[in-house]
């Protein structure tokens, strides 16, 4: 089966907004998707399929939209980009627990100052930084407890999605499995 692999990142989900797994994974299939899958109810999905990633967006966005009556964000990246997201990590002293570090998907280049606004910010022993369209953040502390992680969303300046590190690696093990 040709097709490239896509890891399908939701923006938001959580709390009050949900997309229910199962029936994602149902839509997904029913839409002409292959290799679907879904990692915990928390915005994390993969597909395969020979459509450009434009249309995949496309696709996805409004199965979510007609479906779940889910409106925001859809980031697509491809198992090359999610590889390079690993690779490029800062802060490798920082992958265990895999908790304490997230990796925010960019949708943009942040304005000027707004990473050194953060870094302002940042509590004790806190970190971050911007490699291409990825922001790594390091919260020793716990991202609940952080201020660096508290004003992230905003202070970046550009839309953006989360996953812990431990979410980041079970993703590139599952878009390994879905290219067979």
């Amino acid at each position: 089966m040709s097709g490239t692999v896509y890891i399908v990142l939701f923006r938001g989900v959580g709390g009050k907004t949900q997309l229910p797994t199962r029936p994602l994974r149902e839509k997904l299939t029913e839409a002409g998707f292959d290799n679907v899958a879904t990692y915990i109810n928390s915005g994390n999905a993969l597909v395969k399929s020979d459509l450009a990633r434009a249309k995949v967006v496309a696709r996805i966005a409004e199965i979510c939209a007609r479906e779940f009556g889910f409106d925001k964000a859809v980031y697509v990246l491809t198992r090359k980009e999610w590889a390079a997201l690993m690779a490029n990590n800062p802060f490798p002293d920082a992958v265990e627990p895999g908790n304490q570090l997230h990796a925010a998907w960019l949708d943009g280049k942040p304005p000027a100052g707004a990473v050194e606004a953060l870094e302002a910010v940042a509590g004790d022993g806190e970190r971050i930084a911007v490699v291409g369209n990825v922001a790594y953040l390091h919260t020793p502390n716990g991202f609940g407890r952080s201020k660096l992680a508290e004003k992230f969303d905003r202070g970046i300046g550009v839309p953006n999605t989360a996953r812990n590190w431990n979410t980041v690696k079970k993703l590139a093990e599952m878009a390994e499995a879905a290219e067979t």
